[in-house]
């Protein structure tokens, strides 16, 4: 494993745990500056709008840099933000630093899965971004109890200083272990077209998106992510109101879903490495399954820990196969990387809207399961067709409209 995908992935560790960490302190926040849940909850949805916005706009901004250069500047942004939110002697201040630190999100994973898939051999570039990306895995199963129990001994700032420290180490990391000119390098696609490098400029980042397949890929990443969080975001309603759980056994149930994260993101980068279409076809497909039959044995408290780890499973198991994807029909634009990330948060909001929408109908805590499957099912339609075209001669010579 190259030392620069570690610092990658220690630097998707750091930004993953600024992402997770505020659940498990949003009552310790509030207490803190006097303000209500809902006032204390836009550290969680302003943070997620910002790294939608942020992932195409700094990557468009940055787009004649060297790729390493605004890597290093990103996780600097992520410092600050997370310093503003340490230091912050006002709710203003604290939701600004939530912003500054989100803008860097989108365009670090756009960016870092270029760089960490030109560190390896070309059949090993799903791999690379699934190592990158096992730092946002790892962080998701530990931002929440990470949070939480740092919170409660120390207090809610100590948490937020201690994700300083570790994008700190990562800036380091990363300006000392990856290469000069790493992810500017032409890769071979599977077109005859060369790729744009940070110095062909923007017009050449937006030429990318000419291309049918990038924007099958992205929406495809779009219904996955909106079908998994969809379900996701009201499961501890499935738990304790259908299944019979304890609010208390909520958080080692998450624990078993994140567990789940973290396998499929490195089993899915294999798989995609040997047949990525195949893969990703099969994966949504599983993910679409085990939302279902979830749906239907909830109530069983056995059946539920199985498929809560199988939904995180296969729910991130097309993760580093999408990327890669979409990255080689866009000829590895940075900007068609960062709107993959743009893309699953824009799912992430409209899954939750939908499973909200379902539950508030009256139709029960486990809506959301069966909306999220079909929403993922029209994802493995999308995949199909993307796969299908893409084997035709004239995806393989010509893919831009």
């Amino acid at each position: 494993m190259p030392s620069g995908l570690v610092a990658l992935a220690l630097g998707g560790f750091g930004i993953g745990l600024t992402e997770f960490l505020i659940a498990g302190l949003l009552p310790q926040v509030a207490s803190s500056f006097a303000v209500s849940e809902a006032a204390a909850g836009w550290l969680i949805s302003g943070y997620a709008l910002s790294v939608a916005v942020g992932a195409i706009a700094l990557t468009a901004a940055t787009a004649r840099l060297p790729r390493k250069a605004v890597l290093v500047g990103l996780v600097a942004l992520f410092v600050v933000g997370n310093l503003l939110s340490a230091v912050a002697p006002s709710y203003p201040v604290m939701l600004l630093g939530r912003i500054v630190a989100a803008l860097c999100h989108g365009s670090f994973f756009g960016l870092g899965s270029l760089v960490a898939r030109s560190l390896v051999a070309p059949e090993k570039k799903s791999r690379a971004v699934a190592v990158m990306f096992a730092g946002l895995t790892l962080a998701n199963v530990l931002g929440v109890p990470f949070g939480a129990l740092v919170g409660e001994r120390w207090g809610w700032r100590t948490a937020f200083w201690a994700v300083t420290v570790i994008g700190v180490c990562a800036l380091a990391g990363i300006a000392a272990l990856v290469p000069n000119g790493a992810g500017e390098t032409r890769s071979p696609t599977v077109t005859r077209h060369s790729d744009p490098s940070p110095a062909d400029g923007l017009r050449a980042q937006f030429r990318a998106f000419r291309s049918w397949q990038v924007w099958l890929t992205l929406t495809a990443t779009a219904l996955s992510y909106g079908g998994m969080f969809g379900a996701f975001s009201y499961i501890a309603y499935t738990f304790t109101e259908v299944g019979g759980f304890s609010p208390s056994d909520v958080a080692w149930l998450l624990m078993v879903y994140g567990v789940g994260l973290v396998v499929g993101n490195l089993v899915g980068g294999r798989a995609a490495d040997h047949d990525r279409d195949r893969a990703l076809v099969l994966a949504l497909l599983g993910l679409a399954v085990t939302l279902a039959v979830f749906g239907l044995l909830a109530a069983n408290a056995t059946a539920s820990v199985i498929l809560v780890f199988l939904m995180g499973l296969f729910g991130f198991a097309s993760v580093p196969g999408m990327i890669t994807r979409v990255t080689d029909f866009a000829h590895g634009a940075a900007l068609a990387a960062s709107a993959n990330v743009s893309a699953s948060n824009i799912g992430n909001a409209l899954g939750a809207w939908l499973g909200g929408l379902a539950i508030t109908a009256g139709l029960g805590y486990t809506a959301p399961l069966y909306v999220g499957a079909g929403i993922v099912l029209i994802s493995v339609i999308v995949m199909a067709v993307a796969a299908r075209q893409a084997q035709s001669p004239a995806q393989q010579t010509e893919p831009c409209m």
